[in-house]
């Protein structure tokens, strides 16, 4: 009998040998996180944002539908095995999908408001509303825009 090794990981609680798509580890998570991380949930309970979550097998991971991340360091200066300890908290930023209502005439400019970074800026067009205009480079990954968008039209992507 074949046993699918990567079904044999979940089932088993091991770590799969390669990080799932679109899962977002805390900040300054380092290269070596889930060979490092214990699994303790103490970012987690630090977490003033609580966007810190149990994700697969146990690792913390970030989820924006509880909010954004303040890059307040606490979840860093709490953990004992220095899983996160990278030099920069990540990199990160949003993409903004054609399910914007900017796109289709509505003036909504909720995003470009909670950007603290004004990585969202809204350009005005002649005979419609402004269009959102991102500054990928201004853009921290915080997740505020991700949260506040009525149509959930931003997502989340991992820089290259």
């Amino acid at each position: 009998m074949s046993v699918d090794l990567s079904r044999r990981s979940l089932l088993f609680g091991r770590k799969p040998a390669q990080e799932p798509v679109n899962v977002f580890r805390p900040p300054w998570a380092n290269e070596r996180f889930t060979d490092i991380c214990t699994r303790c949930a103490e970012c987690i309970t630090v977490c003033p944002s609580q966007v810190i979550v149990k994700g697969d097998a146990g690792f913390p991971e970030i989820d924006y539908k509880y909010g954004e991340c303040t890059f307040c360091g606490e979840c860093r200066d709490v953990c004992q095995p220095k899983a996160l300890s990278a030099e920069d908290p990540w990199h990160r930023h949003v993409q903004i999908g054609a399910q914007c209502i900017a796109y289709s005439g509505v003036d909504c400019r909720v995003c470009g408001e909670v950007c603290d970074t004004a990585a969202i800026k809204f350009a005005l067009q002649v005979g419609t509303v402004a269009q959102p205009q991102l500054n990928i480079d201004a853009c921290t990954g915080c997740g505020a825009c991700m949260t506040s968008c009525p149509t959930a039209a931003i997502q989340m992507l991992q820089a290259k």
